[in-house]
């Protein structure tokens, strides 16, 4: 069941995604162009993701309260910045702004196919294996980790 609920989880917010232009590079380039011809329609969708988040950490942090298919919530701990983190946000905001895509639009336009959705995500992989064997860690870490 647990399995079931991510799948629909993963539809609806790859749905999400597409419906609000977020797999269309040059809607997201757009977007990031404050000097063009800049597009503001995605910080509509950013804001609305940024809605939902807070609601969801409000409700979870509630005592008393518990997932369904797990113990506990498993809430960040860390709470300072370090190189590896500027580094990764700065590469992550590079790489966006260059090419339009970003990890989840990108695994939601590989539906859609094309050569272009192919390369960058063969590139991101690329870099996370790199990542992990430059590092010895692995880029997607348990949050409960103290790295």
């Amino acid at each position: 069941m647990k399995n079931i609920i991510a799948l629909i989880s993963g539809l609806i917010f790859a749905l999400g995604l597409v419906l609000s232009g977020m797999t269309q590079p040059a809607k997201v380039i757009g977007f990031l162009d404050i000097t063009g011809n800049w597009d503001p329609s995605l910080a509509f969708v950013m804001g609305g993701a940024v809605l939902i988040t807070l609601i969801a950490f409000a409700i979870t942090t509630r005592a008393g309260k518990r997932p369904w298919f797990a113990d506990k919530f498993e809430l960040p701990t860390r709470t300072d910045i370090d190189v590896r983190l500027i580094g990764g946000s700065a590469l992550f905001g590079i790489g966006w702004a260059l090419v339009g895509y970003c990890p989840g639009p990108a695994f939601a336009s590989l539906l859609v196919g094309g050569t272009d959705i192919v390369i960058f995500m063969l590139a991101m992989m690329g870099g996370m294996y790199l990542a992990k064997r430059i590092s010895g860690k692995s880029p997607i870490t348990k949050r409960s980790d103290k790295r």
